[in-house]
């Protein structure tokens, strides 16, 4: 099994590189800029502006964070051509998506076109750089055909999607998969001089989520009106993540693939355990504990669109060829978000560099 990678060799990888983010203005984009600030890159965001008012980005002040933040449209090919190729990036994180499943069903052409056309967007800008560059493309869990048995998926396993979502995610691992092989083959890499590598992470929570449909931000929206938290889906097993857990994989997932860019050019799952697994009603009354105050009701709708009930990741890989593994459990990930929303002392930023000087020391 590899060394997890230290502070110490994140800093010495990201410190002074200039590292391209897309999707940096969102949840969690907001928080990846934060970590890079901390260790001293040079962050260039290409997004489109935050939805709400009050969301994480603005909370954090994200354009300070940021060398340079371009707000503007992962579909708009030519604009992000010329912004990357500008910018030289050393690293590529990419992260911008339609990332809601329940959005995906209302809006299924644009899902795909987002998580698809916009996943070829960025590797063929990728394409036009002519130096080196490491890119770690973020994908999901999702993107695997799901029979619901139980069995957590490795990363050979069949790629699929039940929903727009989740089948454009899978869409975008094989366009990612076929610019790997036709134009970034690792056999080549002398010759490209680039490294891509697929990272499929599972429900991350954490402070400042304000996003629609997701079951923290409906839980906080209810407990701060004093309404009753609705739950549609109370038995659905997911395999919940603390926001860092992944971002510290994606992190050393980029400084391995510095490295040893041939070996790491390939696809990792970062899950938690998949013993360690609580129900959406089980992550509910976690919360509410820690938050101090608040109630839930089951509001179960048979006519909702289908979302997958079981969803468990093999992360045994990323453990072996990176030394990455899941610190927190399900209930302390929990127990940071709810006490990250109940602190009204700090400001967002604050609880963020605090939470992520504790996580990563």
């Amino acid at each position: 099994m590899e060394k997890m990678v230290s502070v110490a060799a994140l800093r010495q990888a990201y410190n002074g590189k200039r590292v391209f983010v897309t999707g940096h203005t969102g949840f969690k984009g907001a928080w990846l800029i934060q970590i890079l600030h901390w260790l001293g890159a040079n962050v260039k965001g290409y997004a489109l502006s935050p939805e709400k008012p009050n969301d994480l980005y603005h909370q954090i002040g994200g354009d300070k964070l940021c060398y340079s933040s371009v707000i503007a449209d992962i579909c708009d090919k030519q604009k992000l051509q010329t912004e990357m190729v500008r910018f030289e990036p050393d690293f590529v994180f990419h992260m911008a998506a339609q990332p809601l499943v329940r959005r995906g069903y209302d809006m299924p052409s644009y899902t795909f076109m987002v998580n698809a056309q916009g996943t070829a967007h960025v590797l063929d800008a990728m394409r036009s750089l002519t130096n080196k560059v490491v890119g770690v493309m973020i994908t999901t869990d999702k993107v695997y055909d799901n029979p619901e048995r139980g069995m957590p998926f490795a990363e050979d396993d069949k790629l699929g999607g039940y929903d727009p979502y989740s089948a454009s995610k899978a869409a975008a691992e094989i366009i990612i998969d076929s610019y790997r092989r036709s134009f970034f083959n690792p056999d080549k890499y002398d010759a490209h001089q680039t490294s891509i590598a697929a990272a499929r992470a599972g429900n991350v929570i954490g402070g400042g989520d304000y996003s629609d449909d997701r079951i923290v931000a409906d839980i906080v929206r209810a407990l701060s009106f004093g309404d009753t938290v609705g739950l549609r889906n109370p038995h659905s097993v997911r395999p919940w993540q603390h926001v860092l857990e992944p971002l510290s994989a994606y992190l050393i997932l980029g400084a391995k693939m510095a490295n040893d860019p041939v070996r790491h050019s390939t696809a990792y799952n970062f899950g938690p355990n998949p013993n360690d697994m609580l129900t959406v009603e089980d992550l509910t009354k976690v919360f509410i504990a820690h938050y101090g105050k608040g109630e839930y009701t089951i509001t179960a709708d048979a006519t909702a669109p289908h979302e997958a009930k079981l969803l468990l990741l093999d992360s045994s890989k990323a453990a072996y060829e990176l030394g990455w593994v899941p610190i927190m459990d399900a209930a302390t990930a929990i127990r940071w978000t709810a006490e990250w929303y109940a602190n009204r002392h700090l400001t967002a930023q604050e609880k963020c560099m605090m939470q992520i000087t504790q996580y990563f020391s």
